[in-house]
This record gives structure tokens, sequence and C-alpha cells, in this order.
């Protein structure tokens, strides 16, 4: 899928017009993007020890910011194989439970959902009228209103089965849901949910902010604005799960999204290479790294 996507992106802006980008790119907005991003995951890494120390696990930061950097580095290989390893090196250096860790993963997954539903909230409140004008000129607002009912109505069956089957599959879904809404209101229950949540909003901050100075780089996208980076950053963020690390598909996102707003195919792809290649860059480096010095780090143990 990644192979194809890389594929599709390159035939609409060539391996040529590309290399004039990024050598006429405006490096220090590279490197600064590169550093707010780095800032994001160290702060990820420093937030996951508030998560385990109520349990009595006072980790170390330096294991906590390897495992961090390992997972995003491991999940450009197999998808989502990232957070199992995340928690399997708690276990093996630090003697955290596996069951342990990884509950805290998926409760501060939950948390980041919270804050992306948050940016999306705010994107649609800012540009509703662009975007409902966008809809209109191209969906039939009465087949858009259909689909919308149809859905709900089948979320909303889905969870009336799910709640009353006695069935094996209803009653794992019925204990997973409950145990995502118990990871998602474990946060307010932790000693030091404020510092957690500070750092959810600031890991989150970095993202936008990150995604907002890169794009100064491209000389063709000044001026560009905050509606354009909003949807452009959500776009963005949902490529990563399509493939792994987003590869291939988190140019096409962002050329998706910018064109709504009239933004050039060249320029959009272009800037989706570069923000790809400078985050990936970063995560190459460190994760790389953390895998290599983390039995160092730990050879006592």
């Amino acid at each position: 899928m990644g192979v194809f996507l890389v594929w599709y992106s390159l035939s609409k802006v060539s391996l040529e017009e590309l290399w004039v980008y990024a050598k006429n790119a405006n490096y220090k907005w590279i490197v600064l993007g590169m550093f707010l991003g780095l800032l994001s995951h160290l702060s990820r890494a420093y937030r996951w020890r508030f998560q385990l120390e109520p349990m009595g696990y006072h980790v170390k930061l330096g294991n906590s910011i390897m495992a961090v950097f390992a997972t995003y580095l491991i999940n450009y290989t197999i998808p989502r194989a990232g957070e199992v390893a995340r928690a399997s090196i708690l276990t093996n250096y630090e003697g955290v439970p596996f069951e342990k860790g990884f509950g805290t993963i998926v409760a501060e997954r939950i948390a980041d959902l919270i804050v992306m539903l948050g940016i999306i909230s705010i994107t649609l409140f800012l540009q509703f009228d662009f975007i409902y004008s966008f809809l209109v000129e191209r969906f039939d607002p009465a087949k858009i209103l259909l689909m919308l009912t149809f859905a709900f109505v089948i979320v909303l069956l889905f969870f009336k089965f799910i709640k009353k089957s006695q069935s094996k599959l209803a009653i794992k879904m019925r204990s997973f849901i409950h145990g995502l809404i118990e990871g998602a209101f474990s946060i307010f229950k932790m000693e030091k949910k404020w510092a957690f949540i500070f750092h959810t909003l600031f890991i989150w901050g970095m993202y936008v902010l990150m995604f907002y100075i890169t794009s100064f780089a491209i000389k063709d996208l000044e001026g560009v604005s905050l509606g354009a980076i909003l949807i452009g950053f959500i776009s963005a963020s949902f490529s990563i799960a399509a493939t792994n690390g987003g590869i291939g598909s988190y140019p096409l996102a962002i050329y998706a999204a910018f064109s709504i707003f009239g933004i050039a195919e060249e320029p959009s792809i272009a800037f989706g290479w570069i923000m790809w290649a400078s985050q990936t860059l970063l995560i190459i480096v460190f994760g790389g790294v953390s895998l290599t010095y983390l039995p160092i780090y730990n050879r006592k143990k």
C-alpha cells in the first residue's frame, strides 16, 4: 500500500521537481520544526511516568525516552508493533508487568484521541461556513444528512446489541469498551493529573506548531491560512494510520486538504514530503540510538 502511494504521489510531482523544492527550501524552519517534534516526543516520555507512578513503578526517564523513540521507529516496520515493544521494554528493564504497561499506553492514546477530537471541533467551528459551502457544492446535503443518520442508527444498534447480547464476542466487546472508558477516566484519578493534562496539550500544541512552522520553508506556501494548516494537519495525522508511519499517504493527505483552499499541487506535495522526511529522519536517528543504547544503559540489570 505504502509503495503504491509513494509511486502515486511521485506521478503527480516528479523527483526533479521535488529536488528543486528541497534545494530551495529554507532549512532553518525545517530544523526548528524538527526541534518542536523532538520536544513533543520528550514530553510524551515524561508524561508516561505520571501514569506508572500510582502503580508503584518509578521508571528511569532515560528508559522512558528510549522506549518512546523505539516505539515510533518500530511502527515504521509493523503497524502498532511499537506499542507492544514499548511495554515490553519496561517489562525487561524496569520490571513493569506487560499488561500494566500496555494499559497505560492505551489510556494515553485515549487522551490523545480526546485532544484530536478537540482540534477537529475547533477547526469545524472556525471553518464551518467554508467547509459547509465546500460540501454543498460537491455533495447533495440531503444525501449527507441521510448518510449521517444511517451511520448514527448503525452505531446505536451496535451499542444496543453489545449491551444486551450474551454472546462471547459481545461480552469481549463490552469488556473492551468498559476498559477504554475506565482507562480514560483513570487519568483524572492520578495524583499528577494536571501535569498529565498540561503535557498532553503541550504534545499536541507542538505537533500543530511544527506543522505550521515547517510550512514556512516552502516559499510558495507563504501566507497559507490557519484553516488550511489545521485541516492539513488533521488529514496528515489520520494518514499516519493508513500506512506505516504515513509513508506515501502523508504528502497525498496534505495535498488533498490544501487543494480545498486552492493551493497548488506541487508545493503541497513537496511540503508533505519535506515534512514527512524531516520527522522520519528524527525518528530514525533517535530511535536507532535508543534501540542500540538501551542494553548499554541498563547493563547492570
